[in-house]
């Protein structure tokens, strides 16, 4: 065999950058200028799904509560407690012959306040907090911080916080002990060197003139708090307040090809399987995308993947659709049905190199990243996508003229994680994991590469429009 025909026989991931020629060039940037902007504006699961559903109604979907019954065509969607969303556009075939279905989630590692979260102490008043998700304590420290949220009142009434993001707004940090007096923390592990006990929030230094307060500088919170929010200390136990990296969303590098910000893990997938069933003009398929929230925590709860929101909704499609209700429609719509579990995977990071299975990393700029299975040592916790579907949606990605490769996450024994996709694949479904590479996924500022953040939803709109 010739040298020029093994070359045309070994695979080799592309680089999106040099396939592509100046339009698709602009069309990328324009694209990740609106990303940017949608990540820097929404950084909870609840704002994500506030202004992904009014995205959805500026395009002509409407609450599932409005219809009597379905037809081809007809655009819905169904929130679940403002912090998930299923969003679908009839297709032509019968819906028992399954739903194209990209399934992301909207949750990111943070810090939540506890449910008594302010005292005082050492002249400062504080939040104390409890972090979510899988964050490195240490990263959180000695960074401008914003208050995001909701607070509810006994009376079912809301206040919507946002404090910190504005630049006439103050914001908030944790501290750190100085280099001079940090010589036992130095000795200790990065995992030990900052406690989850010791993320605690500045939020006050300047105390009350009323001399017979006990405590004064918390005192002065709670008086701002009221005056300003209308929310008394009690209120905080009935709240949702999140503490986030008060940054921007920003070009990175010289030539603006990346993009660093707070969330990419997992909103990038989430805004561009948005965009992508926007942009879905007539589906053969049902298409059908989740936002879900907790899937950080493990997806439980009623507004994980781990909750009966899904399969309800599969079953209020079903009614709709056929105009009567059954069990065996329902199961035979699911196990007909094929996922994209729109999650990221981790880019390959050359200064920790050791972690990274070389020749099966996923890479900056070549694409949206296919992976046939996530998991842990031996492949525990997760999936496994079969030959047959792996192959389905590499012809679908090939035909489209979608730029992707395919990874595992790290060397075998080196850690490892999951996504929604064996929650999915437990209702007898095709599923594979599917989403851009992650530079420092899980930090308060993730990279990604502009290309990768195209492509993914070039192929979401194409797996759900075909």
């Amino acid at each position: 065999m010739s040298e020029e025909k093994k070359n045309e026989n070994a695979y080799q991931a592309k680089n999106a950058w040099t396939e592509m020629g100046e339009e698709e060039r602009k069309e990328v940037f324009a694209f990740n200028e609106n990303y940017a902007r949608f990540l820097t504006e929404n950084k909870t699961e609840r704002e994500f799904a506030s202004a992904a559903i009014a995205e959805l109604e500026a395009a002509g979907f409407k609450n599932i509560k409005q219809y009597e019954s379905l037809k081809k065509g007809d655009k819905v969607y169904v929130a679940n407690r403002s912090r998930a969303l299923m969003a679908a556009v009839i297709g032509e075939k019968d819906l028992k012959e399954g739903l194209k279905i990209v399934g992301s989630h909207i949750d990111s590692p943070r810090l939540d306040l506890k449910p008594n979260p302010l005292y005082e102490d050492g002249e400062m008043a504080m939040f104390k907090t409890h972090y979510y998700g899988g964050v490195k304590k240490y990263q959180w420290v000695t960074m401008p911080l914003a208050l995001h949220g909701v607070v509810v009142k006994d009376d079912g009434s809301q206040i919507k916080i946002s404090i910190g993001e504005k630049e006439d707004e103050p914001v908030f940090f944790i501290s750190d002990v100085l280099p001079h007096l940090g010589k036992k923390q130095m000795k200790k592990s990065m995992s030990e060197g900052i406690t989850g006990e010791q993320l605690n929030v500045v939020v006050g230094s300047i105390p009350v003139a009323d001399e017979d307060a006990k405590d004064k500088i918390k005192t002065a919170v709670l008086n701002h708090l009221k005056s300003e929010y209308d929310f008394k200390e009690e209120d905080f136990i009935s709240a949702d307040l999140q503490v986030v990296p008060a940054f921007k969303t920003r070009d990175a590098g010289f030539d603006r090809g990346l993009l660093a910000g707070y969330g990419h893990d997992d909103r990038v997938c989430s805004y561009t399987a948005l965009e992508a069933i926007l942009d879905v003009k007539e589906p053969q398929y049902t298409s059908v995308v989740l936002l879900m929230d907790r899937e950080e925590v493990g997806s439980m709860g009623s507004t994980g993947m781990q909750s009966h929101f899904f399969e309800d909704q599969v079953a209020n499609l079903v009614d709709l659709y056929y105009n009567q209700y059954s069990e065996l429609l329902v199961r035979q719509v699911m196990q007909n049905s094929r996922v994209l579990s729109a999650d990221v995977n981790a880019a390959y990071d050359p200064d920790f190199a050791d972690v990274y299975a070389k020749h099966n990393s996923a890479y900056l700029g070549k694409g949206i990243v296919i992976s046939k299975y996530t998991g842990s040592g031996g492949k525990g916790g997760a999936s496994e996508a079969s030959a047959e579907f792996m192959g389905e949606i590499r012809g679908l990605f090939n035909n489209a003229g979608v730029i992707w490769q395919t990874a595992e996450l790290g060397k075998i024994d080196e850690g490892g994680g999951g996504t929604i996709a064996q929650f999915l694949a437990n209702y007898n479904m095709d599923v594979v994991d599917c989403g851009p590479a992650v530079l420092s996924m899980h930090s308060p500022y993730e990279v990604v590469s502009k290309a990768d953040v195209y492509h993914s939803y070039l192929a979401y709109n194409v797996f759900l429009e075909r």
